[in-house]
C-alpha cells in the first residue's frame, strides 16, 4: 500500500530531524528483512546538488548503518537499466527539498516520474522533506516560481487536499488561503512529519514541531493532530 512520511522541514546536516530520520531507517531495516537496508535519495529540487546527497549519506550510513544511492538526473539522459536497478535495490526513498515546480517538472520531462510512481504503486515507503513532503498533493503551498511570493501550486495529485510545509513560518499566509477553500489541508511544521498509507494518515512524529489539520469538522481552523 502506497506509504508516503512527509517532513515539513528541518536541517539534516545539524541533526534536527534525527528522530524523524531514525524511524524512517527503522522501516527500511524492516522491509529489507535480512538484507542491508538501502536508501535511495532524490535531490532533484536542488538540482542535484551533491553535498546534500553526502549529508544524507553521512546521516543514513554513519549514524544509522544503511547503505545509500543516489539518482540524478538533471542536465544527463536517464540510462533505464541503471535507474531501475537503483530503484529496485531501494527499501524507502527520500526526496530532498528546493525548488518544487522545478522538480515535478523534470521528473516528467526526464522520465523519472514513472520511476518513482513505480516505487509508490509497489508499497516502498517515500519519505520527502518541503519540496519532497508536498509534491504529492492536489495542491501545494511554495514560493518555487518567484522566491518569497507564496501561492498555491498543482501537485501530483496523489494524495487529496492542500498543504504547505514549513508551518509554523507560514502559518497566518495559508490559513488566510484556508478561509476560502475549506476541504482537507495539512501544515507540517519543521522538525515534524506526517506519515500516510493509503492516502490516510496514520502517525505524526515530532523532532519538535507539530503537524496540524484542516477536514471540515473545526470549523474555519487548523488543529494540531492527534495520533
Amino acid at each position: 500500500m502506497e506509504h508516503l512520511i512527509l517532513i515539513g522541514g528541518g536541517e539534516i546536516k545539524n541533526r534536527e530531524t534525527q528522530k524523524i530520520d531514525e524511524y524512517l531507517a527503522s522501516l527500511a531495516r524492516e522491509r529489507a528483512g535480512e538484507r542491508r537496508a538501502c536508501g535511495l535519495f532524490i535531490p532533484t529540487a536542488s538540482h542535484d546538488c551533491m553535498p546534500y546527497y553526502n549529508t544524507f549519506h553521512k546521516v543514513y550510513t554513519g549514524i544509522f548503518g544503511l547503505k545509500t544511492d543516489v539518482a540524478l538526473t538533471v542536465g544527463r539522459e536517464i540510462d533505464p537499466d541503471k535507474m531501475k536497478k537503483k530503484f529496485d535495490a531501494a527499501d524507502f526513498l527520500y526526496v530532498g527539498g528546493g525548488n518544487t515546480v522545478f522538480m515535478i517538472q523534470s521528473w516528467k520531462e526526464t522520465g523519472l516520474l514513472a520511476y518513482i510512481e513505480d516505487a509508490y504503486r509497489r508499497g516502498v515507503p517515500i519519505a520527502g522533506l518541503s519540496a519532497g513532503a508536498i509534491c504529492w498533493f492536489e495542491e501545494m503551498y511554495s514560493d518555487s516560481v518567484v522566491e518569497g511570493e507564496y501561492r498555491m501550486h498543482r501537485g501530483l495529485g496523489w494524495v487529496k487536499g492542500k498543504i504547505s510545509p514549513h508551518y509554523n513560518e507560514r502559518m497566518l499566509d495559508f490559513d488566510q488561503i484556508l478561509l476560502y477553500n475549506k476541504n482537507c489541508a495539512w501544515g507540517i511544521e519543521n522538525n515534524a512529519a506526517l506519515e500516510m498509507i493509503g492516502g490516510e494518515p496514520v502517525k505524526s512524529i515530532s523532532a519538535g514541531g507539530n503537524v496540524w489539520y484542516l477536514d471540515g469538522s473545526s470549523g474555519n481552523k487548523m488543529v494540531k493532530t492527534k495520533f
